[in-house]
Formats: C-alpha cells, structure tokens, sequence
C-alpha cells in the first residue's frame, strides 16, 4: 500500500522537485485530454472513426450534503442530459484534487454520474494537495494521519448511504440502475466498506492498488466483510504490492468465493499507485488496461 517507503523512492526517483513537477504537469490532463486522443488498448470504450474516444457532453460542479457526521464536500461529474448510473469515487491518501476530477470527467463522458468524495470531510474541506509533488513535499503523511484514523467499516457505512442517498435525488442519476463505487489506495478498502454499507443499491465496486483490503489484526477487514456485500468486485492489485504480499490476493479470492461474491482479482504490470495521473508510479498502458476493466465491471453490473 502506500507508504512512506513509496514516497521516498518516489522522491528520490524524480531526482528533485522541479524534475517531479515537471512531470506531474505533463500527465495530470491526460484523463481529460482523452476525450479528444487515441485509448491505448485496442480492447477499451468505443471510439470513432478517428481513433478519438466517443464521450458524452458532460457538466460538473462542487457539491455538498449532509451525513450523520457532517458535511461531506465533493465533485460531482456527469452527462449533460439524461439520467445514468451513479458512481462512489474515493481518492487515493493525497485526497481531492484536479487529477481526481480528471478521472471523474472521463468516466463521466462514458455516461456515467460520478461523485468523488473527500474522504477528510470530517477535518477539512476541499483540495488539501494540488498533486501528489504537493503532498510529498508537505509530508504529506503527517498531515492526513489523524484524519485517516477516522476511517473505519461503521464510519464509511454512514458516508457511502448518505452520498448514495444524495445521488439518487439528482436528475442526473437513473435510480432504476444500480450504483458503483471505485477507490484507489487507501480508497481501496472505502470502496469494499461502501459496499457492505450499502448493498441494496451498490452493485459494483473496485479497488485500484487498494491497501489494507486483507487485514489480520482487524475484525471490519474488508475481506471478512464480504457476506455483507452483494456486488461484482474488481480488485487491481500492484505489482509490487503483489511482490511485498502475495498471499493477500489469494485470501481475498478465497474469502469472495466462500461469499459467494463474484470477484476478479488481478496483479497488474504496474507499481502501487499506476492508475493515477499524478502519481510518481503512473504507468500509462496499464492505467488503461485497468480502466477499460473499469467499465467492463460497470457495463456488465450497472
């Protein structure tokens, strides 16, 4: 999972600061440029006779609702007309940010209604990191400890059944359908607690590079929580995550199965935190294989 130890070798992989913003900068459009470029996988969303990918005219805007331990900020993404399936989105531990909603608009344009949540709500609203540069350089880790500390199966529960509930007052959202929720890193883990929480309305979930999914000392582990869920499961694990644990993988599978909770579980060719644009680990073709089975496990439950 996402650590210290990522986050030096990160560092000291950029070189200096200037070099890893430099980078930052030059993939975090690349969600929303996607609308307007060639998918890499051959196997992804449809696209036109120019290679471009087909996305739907979307609209977007900060929001904010009532949970039983606040108020909850978020960005809410979404077809400009008619009403779709509504989708949870965790962030990773550097929060809410512009990368995130790059993520939300392109799922979005796929005619989805997204709703990215700030996981820190009960401490603070709105971007607390511009990038992932951002986040390392402000010791990151230290800051969020305490807020990440309220993150528990109980609290997430109640955070998931009021955003769900909020959802489903929007036109925007088609009630008929079922709902998905998506998290990456520590969002991993908040995706499969959204589930247990809500399992009248949740019917897909997904965990990108998600820690703590498989946890010993911990009775609300997300893997013994898998009675409570009645979703398709799509967990991407990282490589090295894999490397580091690779029993993990094979108890969540075993624990899915003897839920009988439909689950592919799959290490992919890319480092914890591949998926997202910011990152210091994004890996471009891989981020892409994960997020055409993204919309495989939406296509195929919502």
């Amino acid at each position: 999972m996402c650590d210290r130890d990522h986050l030096r070798r990160w560092a000291s992989e950029a070189l200096d600061r200037r070099t890893f913003a430099a980078r930052v900068g030059a993939v975090s459009g690349v969600a929303a440029l996607a609308a307007c470029g060639p998918t890499v996988s051959n196997e992804g969303a449809a696209s036109s006779k120019d290679g471009a990918e087909d996305m739907l005219a979307i609209e977007e805007r900060g929001v904010s609702f009532a949970t039983p331990d606040g108020e909850m900020d978020a960005f809410f993404a979404y077809p400009a007309s008619g009403a779709h399936p509504g989708v949870l989105f965790w962030p990773d531990v550097a929060g809410l940010r512009e990368s995130k909603r790059n993520m939300a608009r392109r799922l979005a344009g796929k005619g989805y209604a997204v709703l990215v949540l700030n996981p820190y709500y009960r401490d603070v609203a709105g971007e607390q990191f511009a990038d992932f540069a951002s986040f390392i350089e402000a010791d990151g880790f230290t800051k969020v400890g305490p807020w990440r500390g309220k993150h528990d199966a109980a609290a997430i529960g109640r955070d998931a059944t009021a955003a769900v509930e909020w959802l489903d007052a929007q036109d925007a959202v088609d009630t008929a359908r079922g709902v998905g929720v998506q998290g990456y890193c520590m969002g991993g883990p908040l995706a499969i607690w959204s589930a247990a929480g809500v399992p009248g309305r949740i019917d897909a979930a997904a965990s990108f590079h998600g820690g703590g999914l498989v946890r010993d000392d911990l009775p609300t582990s997300p893997h013994r929580l898998l009675d409570e869920v009645d979703a398709a499961l799509l967990i991407a694990v990282a490589q090295d995550d894999d490397a580091e644990d690779p029993e993990a993988k094979r108890t969540f599978s075993e624990a899915a199965q003897e839920a009988d909770v439909p689950a592919k579980v799959s290490v992919y060719a890319g480092d914890h935190g591949w998926t997202v644009p910011d990152s210091p680990a994004y890996n471009a073709p891989a981020a892409e294989q994960a997020y055409v089975d993204l919309l495989r496990l939406y296509d195929d439950n919502l």
